[in-house]
């Protein structure tokens, strides 16, 4: 199944400051090419920290409340650590990263730590874009096919807005978990109902009782609530 990564959805073009950028330097910075953020790289070009527009409105009322006129940098503006990714990283867990994190951008660095792109939660959502047909079309091919060695319409697959919609008999019981898993690992799919049938129950057998177990079940006590 096709996964997408960090470096196929990342912007190669980064716009960066240094630690001696001065702070309405970075705020021109956010300004002219119209982002959120930046990161701070040092002459090696490795992630030092990264700047948001929050970091920038919380200096600023920090002055205005001190009455501060000294002119602060990048390197006491910028948050640090900085939260980076590789390029071979799968979108999904850059996702979670982020959420987990609390973070609006990624820097995307090299092996040796050097930024080489940035990944914004716009870049990793445009995975979440596509089309109804090219989900269903997965479906179809990765995991009906794929996955479980059926014909591509002995299920019915429905998909709206991201939603799947599986419908039909599969051979085993133990097939159903596989496709759910499956679909949910798609790219794309933003739920899913699942109204699937099994010809064969492969599923354990029940656990063996005691005799004794079996009279306390079928006693008038065990029936009460």
């Amino acid at each position: 199944m096709k996964t997408h990564t960090v470096g196929e959805v990342m912007t190669g073009d980064v716009v960066r400051a240094h630690p001696m950028t001065p702070f309405r330097e970075v705020v021109r910075l956010l300004e002219r090419h119209r982002i959120s953020g930046v990161p701070v790289v040092d002459h090696d070009d490795k992630v030092l920290g990264v700047i948001s527009g929050t970091d920038l409105v919380r200096e600023q009322a920090r002055r205005t409340r001190d009455g501060e006129g000294c002119i602060a940098t990048a390197e006491h503006l910028m948050s640090t650590p900085a939260v980076t990714v590789h390029p071979e990283q799968p979108v999904p867990d850059a996702a979670r990263v982020m959420e987990r994190r609390g973070i609006e951008r990624l820097p995307v660095v090299d092996e040796e730590d050097r930024l080489i792109g940035i990944a914004t939660r716009r870049d990793l959502l445009r995975v979440f874009l596509r089309t109804d047909a090219d989900i269903r079309r997965e479906v179809i091919d990765d995991v009906l096919v794929g996955a479980l060695g059926l014909a591509p319409d002995s299920v019915t697959v429905l998909v709206r807005d991201g939603l799947v919609t599986l419908a039909g008999p599969v051979e085993r019981r133990s097939d159903i978990p596989t496709a759910i898993r499956a679909v949910w690992r798609l790219e794309g799919v933003a739920g899913m109902v699942n109204g699937l049938t099994h010809r064969v129950d492969d599923g354990p057998p029940p656990a063996r009782q005691s005799p004794g177990q079996r009279a306390d079940r079928t006693h008038p006590s065990a029936e009460r609530p």
